[in-house]
This record gives C-alpha cells, sequence and structure tokens, in this order.
C-alpha cells in the first residue's frame, strides 16, 4: 500500500501528534552536537606556551642574583625570531659558570619539567594542559580525534543495520543508554591511553542516536514537510555550537563539561518510559509486513490525531479491513540488509555517489577553516564563522531546495565548492587577504551544504527497507573525509597541499556523477527495494510542449474506470455486512392478509364458484 496516499491522509496526516513526536526527534540531535564539538575544546591547544624552567639544568643561585621575570626567562628559554620563546627547549648551563656576562657556553635542550600554558580558550584545563600533549607527545591530539571518528564511522555502519533488523526506536532507545553510560565512564576516567578507547565506543553510540533520530523523523512527515523537519534539526546542531563556549567557560575543567555534555543524553533515558513521544515508525512496519504491529502504531496515531480509525462497516473507516485484504492473515515479516544492495545498480549507484558528495564537503572544509586561521589566528574567529556559515547554510537549503529540486542544489553547491577551492590553489598568492577571505567562507558555506543536503538526499532516495544501513554507509563516508583532516595533522600538515589538491579534483567530478541522480522532490519514500530501483533520473532541460502542432484529437480519460481501492472496500464491507448478526435493517413477514389478493388467489376462487 502506497503510504503517502492511502494510509497517511486516513490517520491525520502531518496531524498535531506527528507534530509533537517530531519537535521530540530534535532534542537528540541537539545532544549528540553537543559532544560532538565538545571534542573541539577538549583537545584544544592554547595559543602560547613554553617550558616550565628546570632548576637543575641552571648553575648555582647566586650566579644570577635577583632578576625580573622576564630576565629570567630570557636567560632560561631561546628566543625563537618571529614567533617568540621556544615552545619546546630550554637552555641548559654548565655547572662551572661564575657569571652572566659575555657569551655564556649554553645549549638548547627539551623540555624536561612541563610546561607552562597561558589560558586556553573556553576551558582552563583540559586535555592537553593536564596531559601535556605538546612538543613531542602533540601527535596523540590528531589520533585522539582519529580514534573519535572511527567510533563514528562503525557506528553509522553497526546502527544502520540494527535500525533495518530491530526498527527505530529500539536503535534509539539502545544507542542512548550506552552513550550516556560511556559519557559518565569519560567523566571518571583519569588515565591518557583509556581516553581515546572510551571515546571511540563513544563515538560509536553517537552515531546510532543521530541515525535513529534521523530517520525516524524523516519517516512521520509527508513530502512537503521532510525538507523543513530537516534543516530545523540542523539549527539545533548550531544552537548546541552557540552554546557550547559559554558552557566551557562555565565549566573550566574537562571533566565538568563532559558531564554537562552527558547530561542531556541521560534525559533521553525517558524516551524509553514514554513510548509515545519517540513511537515506532509506521511506514517501516508496513515495509517489512510487521501487520499486527503496524496497525497498532496507526490506531495510536490515528487516536493522538483526532481521528477515528476502527474496523467497522462504513467506507471512511475501512483503513484496517484494506490491509487484512491486502495483506492477508499468514504474512511474515520479512527483514532486508544493506547487503542486498549489491545486486541492484540505481540504488548502489545512488549510494556510492552521495556517499562521495558527503565525503568531500566534509573532507574540504579543513582547507578552508586553516585559511581562516592564517587570517586570524584566534580561536573564537574562526569557530564562529564556521558556525554563522553552517546557519547561513541551512537557511540556503530550505529557501531553494524544495523550488528547484534536489539535485540542482547538490549541483550548484559542488560547483561553488570545486571553484573557490580552485581559485584558493591558484590565486592564493596574488589575492589579497580580504579576497582569501571571502572566498574561503564561500567555500565554507558551500561544502556545508553540499555535506547537509548529501545526508538528506540520501534519505529521500534509498528505500525503507535498507534506509539505516545505506544512509548509514553514506554518513560513514563523511565521516572519513572529517577524519582525513586529522590526519593532515598527524603529519604536523606536511601534506597539506596534496589534500586541497585531492578535494578540488574530487569536487569536480562530483559534478558529473550529480546528474546521474534521481529527483525526490515532492515524491513519496520508496518503500521496498523495487521501488527504490525503478526511481531514475530526469532529463537535464524540462521538455517544452509544441504548440504549433496540438494532437488531432484530444483524448479524456472515462469517467468509470475501474478502481481497486474500491472494488476492495465494496467486497470488504459486504463480508462484514454478511457476517454481521444484527443486520442494519430487518425483513418481516406480516402475518395478516394482504389487502389486495395475489393472482394466484384470484383465480382459485374462480375455480370453486364455478
Amino acid at each position: 500500500m502506497e503510504f503517502e496516499t492511502k494510509i497517511y491522509p486516513k490517520i491525520g496526516g502531518y496531524g498535531r501528534y506527528n507534530r509533537i513526536v517530531t519537535l521530540f526527534s530534535w532534542f537528540p540531535n541537539f545532544a549528540v552536537s553537543l559532544n560532538l564539538f565538545s571534542d573541539v575544546f577538549f583537545t584544544l591547544v592554547p595559543e602560547s606556551y613554553h617550558c616550565k624552567p628546570d632548576l637543575t639544568l641552571l648553575p648555582s643561585p647566586g650566579v644570577f642574583g635577583n632578576l625580573s621575570r622576564q630576565e629570567y626567562l630570557n636567560l632560561t628559554i631561546p628566543w625563537v625570531k618571529g614567533s617568540g620563546f621556544s615552545r619546546c627547549e630550554l637552555y641548559k648551563y654548565p655547572a662551572n659558570v661564575s657569571n652572566q656576562t659575555g657569551n655564556l657556553l649554553r645549549e638548547a635542550v627539551r623540555c624536561t619539567g612541563g610546561y607552562e600554558y597561558s589560558k586556553p580558550s573556553g576551558l582552563q584545563n583540559n586535555l592537553v594542559t593536564e596531559w601535556n600533549l605538546v612538543c613531542d607527545d602533540y601527535w596523540k591530539i590528531p589520533l585522539h580525534h582519529i580514534c573519535f571518528m572511527t567510533g563514528w564511522i562503525l557506528g553509522y555502519i553497526l546502527f544502520g543495520t540494527v535500525c533495518d533488523w530491530l526498527g527505530r526506536r529500539p536503535s534509539l532507545l539502545l544507542s542512548v543508554v550506552s552513550s550516556g553510560l560511556l559519557g559518565v565512564m569519560v567523566c571518571l576516567s583519569n588515565s591518557p591511553s583509556a581516553i581515546p578507547l572510551l571515546r571511540l565506543c563513544q563515538g560509536l553510540t553517537l552515531a546510532g542516536v543521530f541515525l535513529a533520530s534521523y530517520i525516524a523523523r524523516l519517516e512521520w512527515c509527508d513530502p512537503s514537510h521532510r525538507l523543513m523537519v530537516s534543516m530545523v534539526s540542523g539549527f539545533f546542531a548550531v544552537f548546541a555550537e552557540l552554546v557550547l563556549p559559554g558552557l566551557a567557560v562555565l565549566c573550566r575543567d574537562w571533566p565538568v563539561l563532559q558531564a554537562v555534555a552527558t547530561l542531556p543524553l541521560l534525559l533521553l533515558l525517558s524516551y524509553w518510559c514514554c513510548a509515545s513521544v519517540f513511537p515506532e515508525s509506521p511506514r517501516w512496519l508496513l515495509a517489512t509486513s510487521q501487520i499486527y504491529q503496524a496497525k497498532i502504531c496507526l490506531q495510536s496515531f490515528s487516536t493522538r490525531n483526532g481521528v477515528c480509525v476502527r474496523d467497522e462497516l462504513f467506507p471512511a473507516e475501512t483503513l484496517l479491513s484494506e490491509m487484512d485484504e491486502m495483506f492477508g492473515e499468514d504474512v511474515q515479516p520479512k527483514f532486508h540488509n544493506v547487503l542486498e544492495m549489491r545486486h541492484t545498480r540505481v540504488m548502489w549507484r545512488n549510494c556510492l555517489i552521495l556517499g562521495f558528495t558527503l565525503f568531500i564537503g566534509t573532507g574540504i572544509q579543513y582547507c578552508f577553516t586553516r585559511n581562516l586561521h592564517i587570517y586570524s589566528p584566534h580561536f573564537y574567529f574562526s569557530y564562529f564563522l564556521r558556525v554563522l556559515t553552517g546557519a547561513l547554510a541551512c537557511i540556503f537549503l530550505c529557501m531553494t531546495v524544495d523550488r528547484f529540486g534536489r539535485r540542482g542544489i547538490l549541483l550548484l553547491s559542488a560547483i561553488l565548492t570545486g571553484l573557490s577551492s580552485l581559485l584558493l590553489l591558484a590565486l592564493t598568492q596574488y589575492l589579497r587577504g580580504g579576497l582569501v577571505l571571502v572566498l574561503s567562507v564561500v567555500g565554507l558555506l558551500s561544502s556545508q551544504a553540499l555535506a547537509m543536503l548529501s545526508v538528506f538526499f540520501g534519505s529521500e532516495v534509498m528505500p525503507t527497507v535498507v534506509r539505516g544501513g545505506s544512509l548509514g554507509l553514506i554518513m560513514a563516508a563523511g565521516c572519513v573525509g572529517m577524519a582525513a583532516s586529522s590526519l593532515m595533522e598527524l603529519q604536523n600538515n606536511g601534506g597539506y597541499f596534496l589534500h586541497h589538491v585531492v578535494f578540488a579534483s574530487f569536487a569536480v567530478l562530483s559534478v558529473l556523477c550529480i546528474m546521474l541522480l534521481p529527483e525526490s522532490k515532492h515524491k513519496a519514500l520508496p518503500d521496498s527495494l523495487k521501488d527504490g530501483e525503478r526511481q531514475r533520473r530526469p532529463p537535464l532541460f524540462l521538455p517544452r510542449i509544441d504548440r504549433d502542432n496540438p494532437p488531432l484529437l484530444r483524448t479524456h480519460p472515462h469517467a468509470c474506470e475501474y478502481n481497486r481501492d474500491s472494488y476492495s472496500r465494496l467486497v470488504s464491507a459486504t463480508k462484514k455486512m454478511l457476517a454481521k448478526d444484527t443486520l442494519p435493517y430487518k425483513i418481516s413477514v406480516s402475518s395478516q392478509a394482504p389487502l389486495l389478493p395475489s393472482n394466484r388467489t384470484s383465480q382459485e376462487t374462480q375455480n370453486d364458484s364455478s
């Protein structure tokens, strides 16, 4: 049965209850974004730091006498021209120094007694300052990011399969419980080797929270509300990024910030007790032939939307009877997995293209944000500018996608991303700082729009029976792009130019790939694998109707065509009428003689008289 046209209107459409459950599906997005972007403050390196002076490397205190703080640092820490005090070296003096004048025989050695940090942005104590993850141990920071992103990649693949096998609601509850427990364990952990492993596991479960809520939210909506509902969830993520710096300043210490970020996840445990705020998707139940559960879910939606759907005789209330007529009584649930897509051609191609565009949209953002750091080294400048471009990308998609189509805006975003990247590669040394900033902001905005629209587009073109697994593969490709920037930092930005060239080339290549995608604007979501395989790309240009050569005869559809739905309703109503013990009318036989005799009675009277 077609969900949008035959079932959705009869349960109230996008009614009051659908709006309520959509509202509750936005809160998981806020909780996930809070935990995702708090990792930036956990591993933020202070803008300035230097070695802590080591008294064992200095001669006796009497040699230098009473010196000021600045003079003392000048004698103990090397000065690097253009950048100030050396961050990773100290002076080591010989033991027989007798005065502090002349050319002192001293050598530069690595830090031995720790580091002195300036106040970091937001937190006063994070993982970097607590465990001295600088200089020789700086590689542990990008390794931490790679572990976190690896958890997200595994989580999207794992919980995408769970969504298709167990459902959207069990997947959300399982991931919420696991992520809340792991968040508490991170707060209590004090081991630099255990934190990356715990963050990997937490990233795995956070991916499940995001994926389950995203898919369920989409399947509760009709085609006209899908885009707006998905983009509002993006504004919840932007709001989480905006409040995070203030929370960091108030918390001051990283375990406290981790506890605050875990609190919304613990509040989501209330969804377990109150099933009505996050019900199972009726579309998934019908697509997997779970008819009994689907009936209960549809009755719940219709009742809360103020529409009465009962198994009665009247044609307006025969939804459940039609389901019995179509599916039968002995139908068994049938689940699918994403591996079945290997036998398809259209679905597999769409999944690869959208995963490729999402990979480009997330991976190339590092190239644009690095230019922002060059323009202004202050952390908050690049942070809030990235948040602002994310909000503008959401607004841009809200205003254009439903009007011009998914494929057209995705193509425009890819073109702007590739063009901005190529101009920065070719003309950076010839452009002024303002133009570099403008190109970086335009590229960052278009790449964020490319990433968000790729996720939304993928959720619309993938069928319901494998939507979790296929969308999980697409989003896992996006996390690979995010991990690519950490690989550059692991090599101390040694391959930045090659990274930029590769992603700029990919952005140009994606323009050709996007043309192979279908258009899903105002169309029903595909439910089965056959529905997903039937999707075809529209023509590049819409054909014009030739008004000079109209058809000689204009045909009109017959008014009395066979309607299978009307016939099935008539059959089900007739069966129930015959099965009723009490009919709506009663045929009674009168015991009195009729007022007018019948023909047979008059003939018998004439024969008797003769």
